[in-house]
């Protein structure tokens, strides 16, 4: 009996598959089917069986896989341990995320990044839709995403989704002379004569369909996946826009006054989604993702 037998367990258990284990593993199928074999002969009963289903543990097997899974997390976490200890964590951290979700990623890495002086932080701007896949394959480590709360059920069992406590009221950004500055707040149905430039996402080109739907076509300028390139559109006159509240905090366009964020008062925009955070305990620097998101606070 090995630890290395250990880690075939659990790739086994999470995979329910011996040769996508394998493939996870970068080893060869009969290695791993040929050490599991050993343990099974050296305890004398079978750990797993195969199926339609997959490979699964056997009714007997549970208990000592069971424990087995428990003996690789507790080594997982002495080698976190260690290297907390030296700062000693390295490679690259990739993390990805919705641009209203953007920024508050550098204050909290910058706490991060000063007990793991090492470890290179990589942060990308992408759709949720883009970031699910990428999640799964694990080439991102970390997603900040919107999903709709009935997709949350449907995503795999070992993705797991945290869901943030974020303020995901939309605020209609309009120039600082806007007879709209002067609004306390705003409908849908308000907007309808006036150029708007909107972010280009999925989620804003389904709400402009919905939107077209229910009030007619908006009046759209032009799309920007750039949230600096719209700010100062609406800034120099030429459109308004929306926005989540949460990505205006601390914008200097804001606290110089040359655009003002009105609430927006039918907020049933983005009432269907989640906001939060989507990583795979599959991912083989899941221990480092772990240490970062039951350490620090993310939206404080």
């Amino acid at each position: 009996m090995n630890f290395e037998q250990m880690e075939y367990i659990k790739a086994i258990v999470h995979a329910k598959s011996i040769s996508v284990a394998a493939e996870q593993l970068h080893v060869s199928q009969s290695a791993v089917s040929q050490s599991i074999a050993a343990l099974e002969q050296e305890l004398g009963l079978r750990l797993f069986q195969r199926s339609r289903l997959g490979t699964t543990p056997t009714e007997e097997g549970r208990s000592i896989i069971n424990k087995a899974l428990i003996i690789v997390d507790t080594m997982q976490r002495i080698k976190e341990d260690a290297q907390s200890i030296t700062s000693s964590f390295t490679g690259e951290l990739k993390i990805a995320a919705i641009s209203s979700l953007m920024t508050f990623l550098p204050r909290v890495l910058s706490r991060f990044k000063k007990d793991f002086p090492l470890l290179k932080v990589t942060i990308i701007e992408m759709e949720s839709k883009k970031i699910i896949p990428r999640i799964k394959q694990h080439t991102v480590d970390i997603g900040y995403i919107t999903i709709p709360k009935s997709q949350e059920q449907s995503l795999p069992e070992h993705i797991l989704f945290k869901k943030l406590d974020y303020d995901a009221h939309i605020k209609v950004i309009v120039p600082q002379d806007s007879p709209f500055a002067f609004q306390s707040s705003l409908r849908l149905q308000d907007l309808a004569d006036y150029p708007i430039v909107m972010y280009a996402s999925q989620f804003w080109e389904n709400f402009s369909h919905s939107y077209a739907e229910k009030y007619g076509p908006l009046n759209i300028l032009f799309y920007s996946s750039n949230s600096e390139v719209i700010k100062k559109t609406v800034a120099e006159g030429l459109a308004i826009s929306l926005l989540s509240g949460y990505s205006l905090n601390d914008d200097p366009y804001v606290e110089s006054g040359r655009i003002i964020p009105v609430h927006l008062s039918d907020n049933q925009v983005v009432s269907d989604l989640y906001f939060g955070c989507l990583v795979s305990e599959q991912n083989p620097r899941y221990a480092v993702i772990q240490r970062l998101l039951d350490d620090y606070t993310l939206l404080k």
